[in-house]
C-alpha cells in the first residue's frame, strides 16, 4: 500500500546509504519493493507466529560485515521485530518495539522486552558503538506528545514505559543518546513522528514522537544531524527521520549494485560519502 503512496518517490529522493522499516506485515521478503540495483544488500525479518504481523526489513548500499536476527530470547524472537546489521565502525540495530496493547494487556510483555533489549546493546556494546533505530513506540517526555494530561495511561506514554527508555538510555558502559532530543531540546511539534489516521490528527498537529535513532554515548561525536521529514506524509501514519552520520575510518565505501538474493531471519531463528545517513520508515499503523 505504501508504495502506492509515495513511498518509492520518496526513497528515491533521500538516496540514503541505509534505510530500515518497521510493521512490514510481510510474510516473506518482498522482491519488488526496492531495487537491487539500487540496495543490493536486503534483509527481511518476518513474524513466525501471526501472518500479516510486525515485521522488520533493512535495505543497505553498504555491505555489512554481518547480519543477525532477533535478540536471542526466547519467547520474543517470533514476530520479525529486530535486525542487527554489523557494519565497520558501529553496529545498526533496526527494531520495532512491541506496543502495549489496547487497555494495556502487553504491558508486562513491554517491559520484558526493555530490559532485554538493553542487555542485547550492552552486549554489542561490548566490540562497537551501537545506532538502535526504528519504531520504539514511546513518547519519552510530555514534549514528545502533543496531548500528555490526556494520555498518562495510553500505549506508549504510562510511567512504566517512559521509565523503562529512561533505563535503557542510562544503560550500557558510557550511557546512550536520544539523538533527536539532545540536538533539539525543545523542539515539539516539529518532532512528531506519529499521527493516528483518525480525527485529522496530522491536520491539527496532534502527535507522538514514537521513532529514534539512539546511539551509544561515544558515537554522539560523529552525529551531524538527525532530521524528521515532517512534510513526507501519506506513505504511513508515521513519517521519515534521517541520521546524519559523519563517516569514521573503517566504515565500508558503498558497494557497487549487483545480484544479491534477498535475506530472510531462518525459520527456526525465534559511503563513501561525508556522512551515512540511515532513514526509519513504518508501513502501516502502530500496533
Amino acid at each position: 500500500a505504501a508504495c502506492k503512496k509515495g513511498f518509492k518517490e520518496y526513497l528515491n529522493a533521500e538516496d540514503p546509504d541505509v534505510i530500515c522499516l518497521q510493521e512490514t506485515k510481510a510474510n516473506q521478503p518482498m522482491a519488488f519493493l526496492v531495487s537491487k540495483k539500487q540496495y543490493p544488500f536486503q534483509y527481511w525479518h518476518c513474524s513466525k507466529t501471526k501472518k500479516g504481523y510486525a515485521g522488520t526489513a533493512v535495505f543497505s548500499k553498504i555491505k555489512p560485515v554481518s547480519v543477525a536476527y532477533g535478540l536471542g530470547t526466547t519467547g520474543l524472537d517470533t514476530e520479525g521485530r529486530v535486525i542487527t546489521l554489523e557494519f565497520g565502525s558501529f553496529h545498526f540495530v533496526a527494531c520495532y518495539v512491541p506496543n502495549a496493547g489496547e487497555k494495556l494487556v502487553r504491558l508486562e510483555r513491554r517491559m520484558e522486552w526493555d530490559v532485554r533489549m538493553s542487555e542485547f546493546l550492552t552486549g554489542l556494546e561490548a566490540s562497537k558503538p551501537v545506532v538502535y533505530a526504528g519504531d520504539l513506540n514511546v513518547a519519552h517526555h510530555e514534549v514528545d506528545l502533543a496531548r500528555p494530561d490526556t494520555n498518562k495511561r495510553s500505549a506508549g506514554f504510562t510511567v512504566e514505559e517512559r521509565g523503562g527508555f529512561t533505563a535503557l538510555l542510562s544503560g550500557g558502559k558510557d550511557s546512550r543518546v536520544d539523538t533527536f532530543r539532545s540536538i533539539y531540546p525543545d523542539a515539539r511539534a516539529e518532532g512528531y513522528t506519529y499521527f493516528g489516521y483518525r480525527a485529522n490528527c496530522r491536520e491539527k498537529s496532534v502527535g507522538w514522537r514514537l521513532d529514534y535513532f539512539v546511539v551509544s554515548q561515544p558515537l554522539m561525536q560523529r552525529v551531524a544531524d538527525v532530521i524528521v521529514r515532517n512534510e513526507c506524509y501519506g506513505a504511513s501514519d508515521h513519517v521519515p527521520i534521517v541520521l546524519y552520520l559523519k563517516k569514521a575510518e573503517g566504515d565500508d565505501a558503498i558497494t557497487p549494485a549487483k545480484d544479491t538474493p534477498d535475506q530472510e531471519a531462518p525459520v527456526d531463528d525465534e559511503s563513501a560519502q561525508d556522512s551515512l545517513p540511515a532513514v526509519d520508515s513504518a508501513d502501516t499503523e502502530s500496533t
